[in-house]
């Protein structure tokens, strides 16, 4: 038989499990907790297997083989500062976040400043959302071009239903359970199979020191600048993102939040080094790949087809199309619980109405709605991959707000008790229309076009304004009210309401 029809076998087979998995997961789906955040009862092993699948998308898998091919082993620099975001939020932060029991970033902003201002994150985090949710479903449809040979448009609608079906279905739970086989798949085809064949073909470590130059072994060789920048946007955007904080909330404890969380960065660490060392093998074992031409992202698939034994490569296309597929999935009911919960009541109080998103009378209308939003934003999504050529500078800009305008209040808010409302709405506003202005005049005077999106300075200079007017804003205004201050602190403490103690024992 044929290797590329067995390799798409492999591929279909996988894409049927996930929309089985969307109907199992349904099964476990009761009401808004369960949909929203898989019931908030994921113990270590599918916690650790889930976070781990969200932050490992195709930059982390398909990019970050392309970046040890073009740069040796500093490329893996990129999937270490996403696990260093991972392991930071977890030991800091995630245990913290757990209590709160909420369901979105803007939440525990107006739970800690007891101010509606901060409300206004909740657009900019459902941009960043959308357009990473956008990313990811044009990023995988990029393999069904190649295996099946379909136009572009279609392969994205196909492989954005598939994604959209099994997380309307089932919501947190049904892409919690996908995300364990996509964890599974990723493992055994980047550590089992692609660098084992890849070595081996390369003629082990010494092979290939003996026949790249010496500079692909330098930890550093990718450029000191560029580690400094995926740390800052990486590192720094991954303990903000709604995506990330959603998995959060899923933990059972905040020790699952915690350690768990922990070990999905250390295994992030481990598979950036691995992906650096399966591009770095592959730049002597298939030395013609023209990566200034065709682009770094072809050595993952040349990889597949002409390292592997038949079959194998099937496994390792269906570990890229997974890691994509979980993220895409994860922004996706991300968009749509920041929509529901946040951009809805903010937006209905400009004019004057009330919005009740939590209908706790009645969850199997919650749900519902719920799914409505998520298929809603699904198509949107989808449209947006297809009709956009450029989607990754749009998924810039709202990476660069996100960081510039929201990472001082949010972290403000955990960290330091003097912080306050009119503090953390004034550096959001400050840290975003300095990122964006940023932006805007370095694109109006560059020689190439999107050369300001694209930019370093606009992430710093919004970074640095925005912790200036929070800081001072903070010290000249009068310190949050007591009773505030309270509540906060009660959450913080794992103290629920007696709403959302009945609620947890309802979904047990």
């Amino acid at each position: 038989m044929d290797a590329s029809v067995i390799n798409i076998a492999i591929v279909v087979v996988y894409l049927v499990a996930m929309l089985a998995f969307g109907w199992w997961g349904k099964s476990r789906t009761r009401n808004n907790s369960d949909f929203l955040v898989a019931g908030r009862r994921l113990g270590p092993f599918l916690y650790t297997g889930t976070m781990a699948a969200v932050v490992l998308g195709g930059a982390s898998t398909v990019g970050g083989v392309g970046l040890g091919y073009k740069f040796g082993i500093s490329g893996m620099w990129l999937v270490v500062a996403i696990g260093a975001g991972v392991l930071l939020l977890s030991l800091a932060f995630a245990g913290t976040i757990q209590k709160l029991k909420i369901y979105t970033v803007s939440q525990m902003l107006s739970l800690r400043y007891g101010s509606q201002a901060t409300r206004t994150s909740g657009i900019i985090m459902l941009a960043y959302t959308l357009m990473l949710c956008a990313t990811s479903t044009g990023a995988y449809a990029t393999i069904f071009v190649v295996l099946f040979g379909w136009d572009r448009a279609l392969a994205i609608a196909v492989g954005g239903a598939i994604v959209l079906v099994y997380s309307t279905i089932g919501g947190m739970w049904s892409i919690t359970l996908a995300d364990q086989v996509q964890f599974v798949i990723k493992t055994v085809g980047i550590f089992f199979l692609m660098l084992p064949f890849t070595l081996n073909a390369a003629g082990g470590l010494d092979g290939i020191r003996s026949r790249v130059e010496a500079s692909f072994f330098q930890i550093d060789g990718i450029g000191v600048e560029t580690i400094i920048t995926y740390f800052v946007v990486y590192t720094l955007g991954l303990l903000i993102g709604q995506d990330i904080w959603q998995r959060v909330f899923t933990a059972k404890t905040p020790k699952v939040a915690r350690w768990g969380g922990a070990t999905a960065g250390i295994y992030c660490i481990l598979y950036g080094a691995a992906g650096a060392l399966i591009g770095l093998g592959a730049r002597v074992a298939l030395p013609s790949i023209d990566v200034a031409t065709e682009g770094k992202d072809v050595v993952y698939a040349e990889v597949a087809q002409n390292l592997l034994p038949i079959g194998i490569g099937g496994l390792v296309l269906a570990a890229a199309v997974a890691a994509m597929m979980s993220t895409a999935s994860g922004a996706l009911i991300a968009a749509a619980t920041v929509a529901r919960a946040d951009v809805l009541p903010f937006v209905a109080g400009w004019f004057g109405k009330t919005v009740n998103t939590d209908d706790s009378d009645n969850p199997e209308h919650d749900v519902k709605a719920n799914r409505l939003w998520v298929l809603g934003l699904g198509i949107v999504a989808i449209l947006i991959a297809i009709v956009t050529k450029d989607v990754v500078a749009a998924l810039t800009i709202a990476y660069d707000i996100l960081v510039g305008g929201l990472l001082v209040a949010i972290l403000g808010g955990l960290v330091w008790k003097r912080g306050t409302g009119i503090a953390a709405a004034a550096s959001m506003a400050v840290g975003s229309v300095v990122t964006l202005g940023t932006m805007i005049i370095l694109e109006v005077n560059a020689v190439e076009p999107l050369a300001g999106v694209f930019a370093n300075e606009p992430i710093y200079f919004g970074l640095i304004s925005s912790a200036v007017v929070y800081i001072a804003t903070s010290l000249l205004t009068r310190p949050t009210e007591p009773h505030v201050m309270r509540n906060w602190q009660r959450r913080v403490a794992g103290q629920d309401s007696q709403e959302e103690s009945a609620e947890r024992i309802a979904a047990n």
